[in-house]
C-alpha cells in the first residue's frame, strides 16, 4: 500500500523536473541565440567601422570632389548625346569650384553663382545644382552676417527665377518655398558651424590664457617661496652664528678662569648648532620622517621668547622680556614673525654693540594687533657730517627682511637710533589684514 502511494508522486516528481529541464534548456537556446546574433551583427560591423576610419582619415579636399565625380557620372550616363557637352560643361563649371571653397568661399560662391546664370540663360535644368547650396552653406560657415545674407540674397533671386521658368503646371510657389527652405537651412547649419568654432576657439583661447595664468601663479609662488626660504635662512644663520661666536669668545676667555663656565658655553654652542640644524631643516621642508619628535616641534612663537632672552643673556647680551596680553589667539604665522623680528632685532644688538650692554623687548598683544618693541643702551651712534641729510643705517639684508616681515601683516617697521644712545625698532602687526593696514 505504502509503495503503491508512492509511486505516483514519484512521478509527479519526475514530471517536474523534466519540465524545468526543458525550460532552461529553451532559455538556455535563447540566450545562445542572442549571443550568435549578436557576434554575427559585430562581425558584419567591423568593415563598416573600417570603412569609416579610412574615410575620417580622407583629405577635405578628396570629399568636396566626390559630389563633383557624382554629378558629373550622373550627366555622363543620364544626357542625351547631343546635350552632352553642354551638361557637362555647365556641371564641370558648378561643382569643380568647390574644391576651392576651403581657401576662397566668397570667391567660389561668385563663381558657382556665375555658373548658375548661365544655366538659366541657356535654359538647361541640371540636378548641379545643389552646388549652390554647398558655396552658401560654405560663406555662411566662414563668413559675417553681412556676407551670409548677401549669398543668401542672390540664392533667393536664382530660387525665384528658377522657379518662374522652370515650374511646372503653374505651380510656383511649391517648388520657391522648397528651394527657399533648402537655402535657409544651408544658411543656418553654416551660421551654427562658424558659431561652434567660434565658441570652441573662444574656449582653447580661454584654455590657453588660464594655462599661462597658472605657469604665472606657480612662478611667482616660486619666487615667494624662494624670498622666504632665504629670509628664514638668512635669520637662522645670523642669528645662531652670532651667537655661537659670543659663546666660543666667552669660552676662550673663561677656559683658564674658569673651566665650569666654559664647558658650560661650550655645551651651549652645541646645543645653539643643534637648534640651527633643526631651524635650516623645518625651513627647507626637508625633515625626515625618522628623525626624533623632538626635533619636530611646531615653528617657534612668542612663547619660545623667553629661551631666545635666555639664549642672548648667555651671550654677553642681557634681554629683559615684557609680554603683555595672551597670546594664544594668534596665528602661528604672525607668532614666527614675532619672533624672527625680536630675533633679527638682538642679533644686530649683539653683533653691533659692545660689551655691556643690555636689551629690552615689550611685546603687545591685543585682539587685532601685536605690537613689537624692542630697544637696547647700546652707545648713541655718531653724528652724521652736517651734509648727509639722512641717518646712517647699518647695511645688510637684516632690517630690509623685517621690513617684508612686517608688510606682510600692514605693519610700517621703524628702525633708527634713540635720542639718547641706542637702538629702537617698532613695528604694529594687524592681524586682521595680511597684507595691508585694516581701514
Amino acid at each position: 500500500m505504502t509503495e503503491a502511494a508512492a509511486e505516483p508522486g514519484h512521478a509527479h516528481q519526475n514530471h517536474v523536473r523534466v519540465r524545468a529541464r526543458a525550460r532552461w534548456a529553451r532559455t538556455a537556446a535563447r540566450l545562445t541565440g542572442h549571443a550568435d546574433l549578436a557576434r554575427t551583427r559585430a562581425r558584419a560591423a567591423r568593415p563598416l567601422k573600417a570603412a569609416a576610419r579610412r574615410a575620417s582619415r580622407l583629405p577635405p579636399t578628396a570629399w568636396d570632389a566626390l559630389p563633383a565625380t557624382l554629378l558629373l557620372l550622373n550627366v555622363a550616363t543620364t544626357r542625351a548625346p547631343h546635350e552632352l557637352p553642354v551638361a557637362v560643361a555647365i556641371t564641370a563649371a558648378l561643382t569643380l569650384p568647390l574644391l576651392w571653397r576651403r581657401r576662397a568661399p566668397r570667391t567660389v560662391f561668385a563663381a558657382v553663382a556665375t555658373a548658375a546664370l548661365v544655366q538659366w540663360l541657356v535654359d538647361v535644368q541640371l540636378p548641379a545644382d545643389v552646388a549652390l547650396l554647398v558655396a552658401l552653406y560654405t560663406v555662411a560657415a566662414t563668413s559675417g552676417r553681412r556676407g551670409t545674407l548677401v549669398a543668401g540674397a542672390v540664392v533667393e533671386a536664382g530660387a525665384l527665377l528658377a522657379c518662374l521658368r522652370w515650374a511646372t503646371g503653374g505651380a510656383f510657389l511649391t517648388p520657391f518655398v522648397a528651394v527657399t527652405a533648402l537655402a535657409v537651412a544651408a544658411a543656418v547649419l553654416g551660421v551654427n558651424v562658424r558659431t561652434t568654432r567660434a565658441y570652441l576657439a573662444a574656449l582653447e583661447e580661454r584654455a590657453a590664457r588660464l594655462e599661462h595664468e597658472q605657469e604665472q601663479q606657480a612662478r611667482l609662488a616660486v619666487a615667494e617661496e624662494r624670498t622666504r626660504i632665504t629670509r628664514e635662512m638668512h635669520d637662522i644663520v645670523t642669528h645662531n652664528l652670532s651667537v655661537m661666536v659670543a659663546l666660543t669668545d666667552a669660552a676662550v676667555y673663561a677656559q683658564h678662569r674658569s673651566p665650569d663656565r666654559a664647558t658650560t658655553a661650550m655645551l651651549q654652542i652645541s646645543e645653539t648648532g643643534r637648534q640651527a640644524l633643526t631651524d635650516m631643516r623645518r625651513s627647507l621642508g626637508i625633515l625626515r620622517t625618522d628623525e626624533p619628535d623632538a626635533q619636530r616641534h611646531p615653528p617657534p612663537g612668542i612663547a619660545q621668547l623667553a629661551s631666545l632672552a635666555d639664549q642672548m643673556g648667555a651671550a654677553g647680551l642681557p634681554t629683559r622680556l615684557d609680554v603683555h596680553g595672551g597670546h594664544a589667539h594668534i596665528p602661528a604665522t604672525a607668532q614666527l614673525t614675532v619672533y624672527r623680528l625680536v630675533q633679527e632685532a638682538l642679533t644686530n644688538t649683539l653683533k653691533h654693540t659692545p660689551a655691556g650692554t643690555r636689551a629690552t623687548v615689550r611685546i603687545h598683544c591685543a585682539a587685532a594687533t601685536v605690537t613689537v618693541d624692542v630697544t637696547d643702551t647700546g652707545p648713541r651712534p655718531p653724528q652724521p657730517a652736517p651734509t648727509t641729510a639722512a641717518v646712517v643705517v647699518p647695511s645688510g639684508h637684516g632690517i630690509p627682511g623685517m621690513r617684508e616681515r612686517s608688510a606682510a601683516y600692514g605693519g610700517t617697521l621703524h628702525a633708527g637710533p634713540l635720542p639718547d644712545g641706542g637702538w629702537r625698532v617698532h613695528t604694529r602687526l594687524h592681524l586682521d589684514s595680511a597684507g595691508a593696514p585694516p581701514a
